[in-house]
């Protein structure tokens, strides 16, 4: 028996929305990861981009567990000697509501060509109001 591989005019894409309000940060970013990435389709296929529209609301209200908010730090580089920078998940909020949903969500996907393609595919906003109109599939987050 073949393996079957999908081809590009195969793929039909459909936006999926995912509600944030008092959800654990890490649940809501393998969901999103799992759906951009095509991972609930019958037809996924790891080198090729199959997967779907994310749409995230409320991610101000995202929760965290445990003491996260003052230790978890962010942690990166300029280039230059000297140049270590970090900031707690606090001082990040502060900054970008979204961000923290963002890298999570991102660091869930493969470091590879399709990245930045999937990484397109995501749209996240603080509060419940989004300018995506389309057919949103809700998707309840346990």
């Amino acid at each position: 028996m073949k393996t079957y591989s999908i081809k590009k005019s195969e793929i039909k894409r459909d936006w999926y929305l995912i509600d944030a309000k008092n959800k654990v940060l890490g649940r809501v970013a393998t969901t999103a990861a799992n759906l951009l990435r095509g991972k609930h389709k019958v037809s996924f296929t790891p080198n090729q981009d199959a997967g779907d529209f994310v749409v995230i609301i409320n991610a101000s209200k995202v929760r965290f567990t445990g003491k996260k908010l003052e230790q978890k730090k962010y942690i990166r580089h300029t280039g230059y000697p000297g140049g270590l920078r970090s900031k707690t998940l606090k001082e990040l909020i502060k900054e970008n509501p979204t961000e923290p949903l963002k890298r999570a969500t991102l660091g869930m996907i493969p470091a590879n060509r399709l990245k930045k393609e999937i990484a397109k595919r995501l749209k996240i906003y603080t509060l419940d109001k989004h300018k995506h109109t389309q057919k949103l599939n809700k998707y309840k987050i346990d």
